[in-house]
């Protein structure tokens, strides 16, 4: 499997509250791990939050007695909330911080992920899909048939998210179980670039790169073009034809 993954400050913001992570090597039941994280909170505190929360879940992984991946992922989201939940109680600074979280592994030729937040995770194939739902307040207000897609897109709220690891002592994560197909490439990534760059544009980006290094490479320097409003990660992973073969 090929992997790549880059954080970015962008060009509006001093301090990069976004957090990425990638493995190729096993970490306890599961062969690799590809996660996105996007902190927030005042000083330093977003920073910490997305760094502290990707450890725990590392950490957690090493030592889960589970061994069904939606129970692992379900699991280790949970205990990296209640963490860092800690955390900041032990701490001032880091009141009020939290982060969003998108983490998965490929088993086979399964793609199995978790979600918490509005960062995304997308495949990309002869088209590109957003598979993850984003946790937003637009996304519920277009859910609910208060406003278009289209207008969420610029809507002045669509900052806001409605869940987030870190904020309250439950947080539900979203799993979804995916079977991959040949040529499918994962992208994951924080709003920094999904708010700048339309999707169309990131798959072309993609489909235009001679490889995924590349293709991160550029999606960031176009999310900074378009103005660079915040931090950029973005994690792309492409299986090779006989992984995609293979079952769990």
């Amino acid at each position: 499997m090929k992997l790549y993954a880059k954080t970015d400050v962008g060009r509006k913001r001093e301090i990069n509250q976004d957090y990425v992570y990638v493995t190729d090597k096993p970490i306890g039941p599961f062969p690799n791990l590809l996660v996105v994280a996007d902190g927030m909170g005042g000083h330093k505190a977003g920073d910490f939050a997305s760094k502290y929360t990707v450890k725990i879940l590392r950490e957690e992984l090493e030592h889960t007695s589970l061994d069904k991946p939606e129970e692992i992922l379900r699991g280790v989201v949970t205990k990296a909330n209640h963490e860092l939940i800690r955390a900041a109680h032990s701490d001032v600074k880091l009141e009020g911080m939290g982060t969003t979280l998108v983490a998965g592994t490929i088993v086979g030729n399964t793609l199995y992920f978790a979600n918490v937040g509005d960062s995304r995770l997308y495949l990309i194939n002869d088209k590109i899909r957003q598979i993850s739902k984003d946790h937003s307040l637009v996304e519920e207000m277009v859910r609910l048939g208060g406003i278009k897609a289209e207008e969420a897109k610029n809507h002045p709220d669509k900052n806001i998210i409605t869940r987030a690891i870190g904020v309250k002592e439950e947080v539900e994560a979203d799993i979804y179980e995916y079977r991959l197909k040949k040529g499918d490439i994962i992208l994951m990534c924080t709003d920094g670039l999904s708010n700048m760059v339309e999707d169309e544009d990131m798959f072309d980006i993609v489909k235009g790169a001679r490889d995924i290094v590349e293709a991160v490479l550029m999606l960031i320097e176009k999310a900074n073009s378009n103005g660079g409003r915040d931090n950029i990660g973005v994690v792309m992973a492409e299986p090779l034809a006989d992984e995609v073969s293979s079952t769990w």
